[in-house]
């Protein structure tokens, strides 16, 4: 019985809970319909009070906007609920008001009798300063940034998605992450589009306060000495204390709420407290306190100026800079306090010996001497983690465990410089400047920035190196912004990718025979040594990496060697049957899940030259040279015409073509894909393109055209 009854009772709270918002929308309706007695008044007031108060410590201890989303929506109820309490407590006024100050309640007649001593010339200016305050400065501040910052927001939007992709790509953060950012970003986006329209009610609420108030005072005469004969004295002042009672009421909630609104919107988005920051970065500099000390001391030295208040501060803002900087030379002392190293002992002489000669590291990093900060952990550098996140990613995708990244520094390169090295080899290097970003052009931008000129060393698009500043400038123009250590991470990652051939060797194959073998251990044991030697095995796989194909699917490569190596041992062989068993794989990594493909073909003329030139040369280097370079030129302006065009270039060709035309494609045209005709699985149609060899496709000369 115990499960019935909790779940009753839950779907009764749930059912309570849902109904807070349409009771609170029905209590307003009642207020401004039914007549409100006095206690019901001041019940209400000091809610609307208390509610004001909460909302502002709110807006002072929430660490992001984003963390207080839901400011809009209050900011409409509380306006709502207060101008429902005007009209309430009006109707109260103008009914009641000739029986003196109490007839609207405790509330009403403690500000208009204490608060401004009962002297309504005193309430109407203490009104008006406060209709000032909130209406002129508070208000329109706020108004005015709303604005600017939904318009920034939203113009940044593609800067920031583009920006993430970027990061996503380069291996820095995973699928989820992408995915709360963007959430991020559209809530972002949603909230100060919000806000632009919240500020509008701050702003309405002010000019409607002003007219309530002489809406009331002009009624309340008239119905004062009209109604119920009151001199005009008297009449003036039972309604105006009774008006300007309600109207203070009703502004001090109001200046609250306000106050709350520019709070939100002039934050910056980012996770801190506000009394943190105020604490860190207006105190940060204790020079500012000193000489604010020695300015106020000064003064208060000044013979008839109020001494005591001048040189108290002045002690105070004195002590306070004094207090900061012995605190900040205490952390630095600290800091500075390195144990002393042990120095080694020399050791005696030996002779040489094979550890002394230590290999090449299959992949490093080298980094000149301004760059130490941003891979020392202990300067808070964040590119070893960024590196690591490049390895994971590039391990899961690429199907083998990519080697670690050995990072040293050279004082052999330019400050600002790195290099890439592959097996001891340089692959890649350039320069990055750690105080500024790179805002990158992807293609199109609608305008251009003041900074460095350069080009992104991974793809060699136009960029600029920006202040951190210019960012969400630069995003709203159309630029994708990255950090320095994005620039590294990802021209790594692209060298990685085009070196992967190269960094499998036969300690990685074994390894990736040892995690076939956990679920296919037949198929592992069968396939080395029994039906191929390991280094044949090698060959095949790296020969799959050169081309761009994933290793992730080792059981069906296993299984087409384990089939074919019986038959034939030679690694061009083996690994055409592999790609034909990958063929739907491969097909997708180019044109996705389109039922159709675009290919470019050769002539048959063509076809036939480049098979005779083969079978009598055992390869394509006994082509005459005028036909490769019209070839290569053919090549070329067919794949740039496809890219134009935004579709992939594809090569279709024979199978027994297809191994030596890839090699050749792979040197001059990189982003070309080499396909057989049964790599071409059957439920994917092909569309040609173009031809290369027709009659006027090519000079003169070329396969006999």
């Amino acid at each position: 019985m115990a499960e019935p009854v909790a779940a009753v009772q839950g779907w009764s709270m749930g059912r309570l809970r849902g109904l807070g918002a349409p009771v609170l929308l029905m209590v307003m309706m009642a207020m401004i319909v039914i007549p409100m007695p006095p206690l019901a008044l001041d019940m209400l007031f000091s809610f609307n009070i208390s509610l004001a108060l909460v909302i502002l410590l709110v807006a002072v201890y929430t660490l992001r906007p984003l963390d207080f989303a839901l400011f809009p929506t209050i900011l409409l109820v509380a306006t709502l609920l207060r101008l429902a309490l005007n009209v309430a407590s009006t109707r109260v006024v103008l009914l009641e008001g000739h029986t003196g100050p109490g007839a609207a309640g405790r509330v009403i007649e403690a500000f208009g009798e204490f608060v401004i001593g009962g002297n309504y010339a005193v309430g109407m200016v203490v009104f008006l300063i406060l209709v000032i305050i909130n209406f002129v400065v508070i208000t329109k501040g706020a108004t005015r940034i709303s604005e600017v910052s939904a318009r920034f927001t939203l113009d940044a939007m593609p800067g920031k998605q583009m920006a993430i992709d970027a990061d996503l790509n380069a291996g820095l953060i995973d699928q989820d992450e992408a995915r709360r950012r963007r959430e991020e970003i559209a809530q972002e986006a949603d909230f100060y589009g919000s806000m632009d329209g919240a500020s509008k009610f701050v702003r309405g609420d002010a000019v409607a306060g002003i007219l309530i108030l002489f809406i009331n005072i002009i009624g309340g005469l008239a119905i004062g000495m009209g109604q119920h004969d009151l001199s005009f004295a008297q009449a003036a002042r039972n309604y105006t204390l009774l008006t300007i009672g309600d109207g203070l009421v009703a502004q001090i909630p109001a200046l609250l709420l306000s106050a709350a609104a520019g709070i939100i919107i002039t934050r910056v988005s980012t996770a801190a407290d506000m009394g943190e920051q105020v604490v860190e970065q207006l105190f940060a500099n204790p020079r500012s306190l000193g000489v604010t000390g020695g300015i106020l001391i000064t003064i208060g030295l000044i013979p008839g100026m109020p001494n005591l208040a001048f040189l108290t501060l002045g002690a105070l803002c004195a002590g306070g800079a004094w207090l900061i900087r012995r605190r900040r030379a205490g952390q630095a002392a600290a800091a500075e306090e390195v144990p002393a190293e042990v120095e080694d002992v020399p050791a005696e002489a030996r002779d040489l010996s094979w550890d002394d000669v230590s290999p090449v590291d299959p992949i490093g990093l080298e980094v000149g001497y301004r760059l130490i900060p941003m891979v020392d952990r202990n300067q808070g550098g964040q590119l070893m983690g960024r590196i690591r996140g490049v390895r994971k990613k590039l391990s899961q995708e690429l199907g083998f465990l990519v080697p670690p990244v050995h990072i040293r520094d050279n004082l052999e390169l330019a400050p600002n410089a790195y290099r890439i090295t592959l097996m001891g080899v340089n692959v890649g290097e350039s320069e990055v400047h750690p105080e500024r970003e790179l805002a990158i052009n992807p293609g199109q931008v609608f305008g251009t920035l003041d900074g460095v000129p350069t080009r992104d060393p991974a793809f060699g698009l136009e960029a600029y190196w920006i202040d951190p500043g210019m960012r969400d400038q630069a995003q709203t123009l159309g630029y994708t912004v990255v950090d320095a250590g994005t620039v590294i991470a990802t021209h790594l990652s692209q060298q990685i990718q085009a070196h992967a051939h190269e960094l499998l060797g036969h300690e990685e194959v074994q390894h990736l025979l040892e995690v076939l073998g956990r679920s296919a251990p037949k198929l592992a044991e069968n396939l080395v040594p029994e039906t191929l030697p390991l280094g044949v095995v090698v060959k095949v796989l790296q020969n799959l990496l050169a081309e761009g194909i994933p290793l992730r699917d080792l059981r069906t490569i296993a299984e087409t060697l384990a089939e074919h190596g019986t038959r034939s041992q030679d690694p061009d062989v083996l690994t055409a049957a592999v790609r034909v068993a990958l063929g739907r794989l491969i097909v997708q990594q180019i044109n996705g899940m389109a039922p159709e493909l675009p290919v470019i073909t050769l002539a048959p003329e063509l076809e036939q030259l480049l098979h005779q030139t083969m079978q009598a040369s055992d390869g394509l280097s006994g082509v005459e040279p005028g036909l490769a370079e019209r070839l290569h030129g053919a090549l070329v302006e067919t794949a740039q015409q496809q890219e134009m065009a935004g579709q992939p270039a594809v090569l279709l060709v024979p199978a027994q073509l297809r191994t030596l035309l890839a090699r050749f494609v792979r040197q001059v045209v990189p982003s070309m894909h080499v396909l057989s005709y049964n790599e071409i699985p059957a439920d994917r149609q092909i569309r040609i393109v173009a031809t290369v060899g027709q009659q006027g496709s090519m000079p003169p000369g070329a396969a006999g055209t």
